[in-house]
């Protein structure tokens, strides 16, 4: 079987590659970074490491990798492909649906098997995202032919894979926990289980689960480690204030996702107990700037901040520690990052009440708006 995946990247490799070849896939990777490329061709293979006390490593074989900037061989691979996943992060989505929509335009012209598209982005209904990107692409009699011959089922995934110092550029360390959930109702025709995959009849809530607890989670205990001089997440959660400002972060998630999707409160205490120790492996090193990068992406509204700060206080719920968390991220100045640096100069442009509405979408009437200032300037006074 042969796989096509986009992005290369260290959770391509780490995490969807590594389960790609465990289930018996060919990979062909699809990248921009011409390095990886050139290694890939040439190696057809690389090594995958626990970040565990027993630093188990397995080696990836039967791999490739063509640029992303040769979309006719690219499209050709689509073409002769079982199965297209992507790590692409959820806004370069857009960027690669030209050269999928060309894959499975010749695919309806060869008149190829059904073919599934998964894209594997920490934002909820990616696949159907990317679905809208290509079919842009595709004529209304391609669409329609598109429709009974190609899938794009939802999925969630999870894994924490780290900013990577490795003398060989192609090795991954990664944490021992995956996870990765597949929307069954999704898929057509015949599929070959992937291995170590889940899946479910409704996605909705693990991908909400995920992405209110662990992705809120992480996000807060790098922007919170940040202000306070921090520079890894595993610093971040020895100090115990943050680490409990991070675990009630995820409470205040949990009593929205326990209400919302009828999840048993006491496993849902204990999947926060088990995300907490996931941040705090000693055996990770994982910079609070990575984790807190894309801070405009982050507090977007239907992202893992604000929807389930407006979602919980629609329901009545305590959203204290969440709009802290807020808070924090508007207050993430790192320079590196120019999502960071175009936040900051909105701030100051702007005003803190009119930024946040503009990237929020909050009112300023709203309670929450408020709430969030009020926040901002606890933070702020504290760091005098």
């Amino acid at each position: 079987m042969r796989a096509v995946h986009f992005g290369a990247g260290n959770i391509g490799r780490g995490f969807i590659g590594q389960i790609l070849f465990r289930s018996n896939y060919e990979i062909c990777f699809v990248d921009v970074n011409e390095t990886l490329v050139n290694l890939l061709q040439t190696r057809h293979e690389y090594t995958v490491s626990l970040a565990d006390e027993s630093h188990e490593t397995m080696v990836v074989r039967n791999v490739t990798a063509l640029s992303g900037n040769d979309m006719e061989n690219v499209a050709e691979a689509i073409a002769q492909a079982d199965l297209v996943t992507t790590a692409v992060g959820v806004n370069i989505l857009k960027h690669i649906a030209p050269t999928i929509s060309a894959g499975i335009a010749l695919r309806i012209t060869r008149k190829a098997p059904p073919l599934h598209v998964i894209a594997c982005e920490n934002a909820i209904k990616a696949s159907s995202q990317l679905k809208e990107h290509i079919y842009t692409q595709l004529t209304d009699d391609l669409k329609a032919q598109a429709e009974r011959f190609t899938a794009f089922p939802n999925a969630a995934v999870d894994r924490i894979v780290p900013v990577q110092h490795n003398d060989d550029p192609l090795h991954v360390t990664v944490e021992p926990f995956f996870e990765w959930i597949i929307d069954r109702s999704q898929m057509i025709g015949k599929f070959t289980p992937l291995r170590g995959v889940h899946y479910v009849d409704d996605l909705l809530p693990y991908i909400e689960r995920k992405l209110f607890t662990v992705n809120t989670g992480h996000c807060c205990a790098a922007y919170l480690g940040y202000l306070s001089g921090q520079t890894t997440i595993q610093q971040a959660l020895a100090d115990p204030g943050i680490c409990d400002q991070v675990t009630q972060v995820m409470e205040e998630t949990g009593a929205l996702l326990v209400a919302k999707h009828n999840f048993d409160a006491n496993d849902h205490k204990r999947y926060i107990n088990k995300i907490v120790a996931r941040f705090r492996n000693p055996y990770l090193t994982d910079e609070v700037v990575r984790v807190g990068r894309s801070p405009i992406r982050k507090l977007s509204p239907n992202d893992r901040l604000v929807k389930p700060a407006l979602e919980a206080y629609n329901r009545g719920f305590s959203i204290d520690h969440l709009t802290a968390a807020i808070a924090a991220g508007l207050l993430f100045d790192f320079p590196g990052d120019p999502e960071a640096v175009e936040l900051q100069q909105t701030i100051q442009e702007k005003g803190l009440s009119q930024a946040i509405t503009y990237y929020t979408q909050i009112e300023p009437g709203h309670p929450v708006h408020q709430l969030v200032l009020d926040q901002v300037r606890q933070l702020q006074s504290k760091s005098q």
